[in-house]
């Protein structure tokens, strides 16, 4: 717990920037995550069907999986942080000898994370489309592109499950989150990813990338590669599918995928669709020195530990100003009439001298 009251110190301390995308940002179809968050008051909802067959020599059975997948995801306090919530429910029908025909049901909930990712590097990028002066400068390849995106996501395990699928206790899991934005349309997902990290039968290690491309505004297709590595086997996939932008608010899309291993049969197939409620409002940011003081405008706020650590602030009465200005002029009210009285003297003095000077040179020449 320490753990995760550290990093929630964390990103409440970092800089804000806005994530907030026009259209529906969704982590469906594939199993990569992005870096980027949903946004600010905007409320998403991630669900599918899928199936799964898996007939592993090594256990010497035939195991089949029907079920839902839920994810619902929002952002609040900051822009680059979201929380996140994945439920399964299936249902497994498993064939324990195949020699007589042996099957066992289990089901209900197998798995419920709950989490949260921040965004901690976001690189920019050159706008091409303001190259004028050069055909060959607007055309070549900003090599910035190869730095990615770099976000965090930090969940736990819980043990709210079934009767059938329950674990030894909670357990963490972590994420590390790349992206690569090669073009607008583009796009490289690298995640490293570790599961159940405190129980030693159950922990898995592995890495997902996945290449998505966007062949028009609403329709885009990827592929992706898995790997996963636990006490007892190796496992790798590879999978592909398509996504169907129905609105900026809503997202159809289809997954299926099959295993590398040539000894035995993995297949597993998803379909399902993204929607998000979507209450996000920009802020208008502009400087405290501005003279336009309309309710609609919001300041900028400084980072939240130095709000709160900041000791040069009283609470209930406004920052001192310091008045440059006073050590150098001096305020007409402050002023007495023998002040005045002089500096008028010392004024109507000086300029008859001059003139008188000027007359006894012209004198002398003639």
């Amino acid at each position: 717990m320490r753990f995760f009251t550290a990093f929630f110190i964390l990103f409440l301390s970092l800089k804000i920037s806005a994530q907030y995308t026009e259209v529906i940002n969704s982590k469906r179809p594939g199993f990569s995550e992005s870096p980027f968050g949903v946004g600010s008051k905007v409320y998403q909802f991630e669900s599918g069907i899928f199936y799964l067959k898996d007939d592993h020599p090594e256990f010497f059975r035939l195991h089949k999986s029907l079920g839902t997948d839920l994810f619902f995801r929002t952002g609040f306090i900051s822009e680059k942080l979201e929380i996140n919530a994945n439920l399964i429910l299936q249902k497994d029908k498993i064939a324990q000898n195949l020699l007589i025909d042996d099957y066992g049901i289990k089901g209900g909930i197998s798995s419920l994370t709950i989490g949260g990712k921040y965004l901690f590097y976001m690189p920019t990028y050159k706008d091409p489309s303001k190259e004028i002066r050069s055909w060959k400068a607007k055309m070549a390849f900003d090599w910035k592109r190869l730095i990615p995106s770099v976000g965090l996501y930090i969940g736990l395990n819980t043990n709210l499950l079934s009767h059938d699928y329950k674990k030894p206790s909670i357990s963490p899991k972590a994420s590390l989150l790349l992206q690569n934005d090669f073009s607008d349309d583009l796009k490289l997902i690298t995640n490293v990813v570790g599961d159940y990290l405190t129980i030693n039968e159950n922990r898995s290690l592995g890495y997902i990338t996945t290449l998505t491309y966007a062949i028009t505004p609403q329709f885009s297709i990827f592929g992706e590669h898995q790997g996963t590595y636990t006490k007892y086997t190796k496992n790798y996939s590879l999978g592909g599918g398509v996504a169907y932008l129905f609105s900026k608010d809503l997202q159809l899309d289809l997954h299926a995928r099959n295993n590398l291993q040539l000894d035995y049969f993995n297949l597993y197939a998803n379909i399902g669709l993204s929607y998000r409620i979507d209450n996000h409002k920009d802020r208008l940011i502009r400087s405290k020195s501005s003279k336009d003081l309309s309710n609609d405008i919001e300041y900028k706020k400084e980072p939240f530990l130095k709000r709160i650590f900041k000791s040069n602030k009283r609470r209930g009465k406004p920052p001192r100003v310091k008045n440059y200005r006073r050590s150098r002029t001096r305020s007409k009210s402050t002023e007495t009439k023998g002040t005045k009285r002089r500096n008028k003297e010392d004024n109507t003095a000086k300029e008859p001298r001059k003139r008188r000077s000027r007359r006894s040179r012209n004198s002398d020449n003639n």
